[in-house]
């Protein structure tokens, strides 16, 4: 069932979504070599309950951080570690924030110190494919004309793009109905409705789009063991075009 939100169930998703990006700013300001995405994790639950907040993933199915940390090769739900971060690499990192009953969900790739042009074209594709789907979702459009666009400029700038996991609506519950992909045809799938409020969450990589899941249940890696990045953001869609409830200003 998709649910409908009004502009006041919005309104305070959005001041969720200014707190989670608040806590992406600061944590830009924070990613250096040495740094561990432990150290990130500490910051981010400390941040959130000083603020009152809540990080929606910490006890999801047992899940035990308040934010997904993913380097390198990792694509999504990766665990935060003390392990500290070196030069060249790449770091997503993804977190839901509860703030008076409603949720914002927004992911973020970083560099650290100085990467490959390789690495730094992938950040850019999977931002920039980020913003194209999001200029598809107006009422009137379907779920498959924001995917459409994503794919179609990832893999025409050599990318693959992630089957296997996906966006989805979002509100009270993490995951709601619909589901948003980033790959398939256009003019397919739920119509998009003012109310409906979704996140858009490309995963592109360098190689393969297949995925290997860690011993530990979570972390999802390439198969190929090649960089993968990516970007998030909560959306409302609205008569006046899509709005970005987690925008960093």
């Amino acid at each position: 069932m998709i649910i409908i939100k009004t502009e006041d169930e919005i309104a305070k998703m959005k001041k969720a979504g200014e707190l989670l990006a608040e806590c992406h700013r600061q944590i830009g300001a924070m990613i250096k070599p040495g740094v561990t995405t432990a150290e990130i994790d500490r910051f981010v639950e400390k941040f959130l309950q000083q603020n009152g907040a809540h990080p929606e993933q910490k006890g999801y199915h047992g899940y035990p951080y308040a934010t997904c940390a993913s380097v390198n090769d990792v694509i999504c739900h990766g665990f935060p570690k003390e392990e500290p971060l070196h030069d060249g690499d790449i770091v997503t990192i993804d977190m839901v924030v509860r703030l008076d009953g409603w949720l914002a969900d927004s992911a973020w790739s970083y560099p650290v110190g100085t990467i490959s042009q390789e690495a730094a074209h992938l950040l850019e594709v999977t931002r920039k494919s980020l913003y194209l789907g999001i200029e598809q979702a107006v009422v009137g459009n379907r779920i498959g004309d924001i995917s459409h666009a994503i794919q179609q400029y990832a893999e025409g700038e050599n990318l693959s793009v992630v089957r296997h996991f996906v966006g989805h609506a979002i509100g009270q519950q993490m995951h709601e109905e619909p589901q948003v992909p980033h790959y398939g045809p256009p003019h397919r799938g739920p119509r998009l409705k003012e109310g409906m409020v979704i996140t858009i969450e490309p995963m592109l990589n360098i190689g393969t789009f297949n995925v290997k899941i860690d011993e530990d249940g979570w972390t999802a890696r390439t198969a190929d063991g090649k960089l993968s990045a990516q970007y998030e953001h909560t959306i409302a869609i609205t008569k006046n075009g899509p709005v970005i409830l987690t925008e960093q200003q």
